[in-house]
């Protein structure tokens, strides 16, 4: 049966349908035979169902802190790097405290987002956070500690220079004797939502660095690559020679045969 309603009326109405209201919805107009109207009900539909299996994703990803903080512990921080293959530049590490509410829509590991969804939560994590900070070891460092060593002095001075002093760390990947309590969890960026959120401003801020020093060296285009290996930048580097930036104990910026 046709609602008294007009469609655009309706539209607005299945516009702001939840997952609470949906039933009452299809109860509603789901006889209408207007085609404006069966658009809005599918589409209405399947942007609930989105909702919903987004809503029980983020419920998942939030799981570990909501138990932590069920456990006694306040701050949780979640830790992790960016950089670590690049060729140049800096090994970067983010940490991020989140709170419990609300939850950030769309977060994610930051490989798995583009760098437009990247920028707009990396703003949301900045404004939502209880604190985040980031940190960056130069290529110099790199050499001297090796790549290891300095991903893991990244993430100490990440966490150190939070504005809140975190009591349990999470870490994506092994443990890092941060002085607090801690837990690794592999592939961490993809199921706790702290590093998930540490990555993001961690692969935000590195990328900002390269872009700006891409006026500065730009036979090798780190505004493109941002210090990764990509053809160009290896053949640049096998005609130009390497710059500052580059990671003097990763080949093809040195004579040694082996590739951190």
């Amino acid at each position: 049966m046709m609602s008294n309603l007009t469609v655009s009326e309706i539209r607005s109405i299945l516009a702001d349908a939840c997952p609470a209201t949906m039933d009452e919805c299809r109860s509603r107009f789901g006889d209408d035979t207007r085609a404006g109207v069966i658009a809005a009900l599918e589409a209405a539909q399947r942007r609930v169902e989105r909702d919903v299996k987004e809503g029980a994703r983020l419920r998942e990803l939030y799981a570990m802190e909501t138990e932590l903080r069920a456990s006694g512990f306040t701050y949780v921080a979640g830790v992790d790097e960016v950089g670590r293959g690049a060729l140049a530049g800096p090994v970067t590490a983010g940490a991020a405290i989140l709170p419990l509410e609300p939850l950030l829509v769309g977060l994610n590991d930051s490989k798995m987002l583009s760098p437009q969804r990247r920028e707009e939560l990396a703003g949301q994590i900045r404004s939502h956070a209880v604190s985040w900070a980031v940190a960056h070891v130069p290529a110099a460092e790199i050499d001297r500690l090796g790549i290891a060593g300095a991903t893991r002095l990244a993430m100490q001075l990440a966490v150190k220079a939070l504005d809140v002093h975190p009591d349990h760390v999470i870490i994506d990947g092994l443990p890092n004797s941060m002085g607090v309590g801690e837990s690794a969890v592999v592939k961490g960026d993809q199921r706790v939502a702290a590093i998930a959120a540490a990555s993001i401003v961690a692969k935000v801020e590195r990328d900002r660095l390269m872009v700006g020093h891409a006026e500065d060296y730009p036979a090798f285009g780190f505004e493109i690559n941002k210090g990764y290996g990509t053809r160009e930048h290896m053949d640049a580097i096998l005609i130009d020679g390497p710059c500052v930036l580059h990671r003097r104990s990763f080949a093809p910026c040195s004579d040694e045969p082996t590739l951190f």
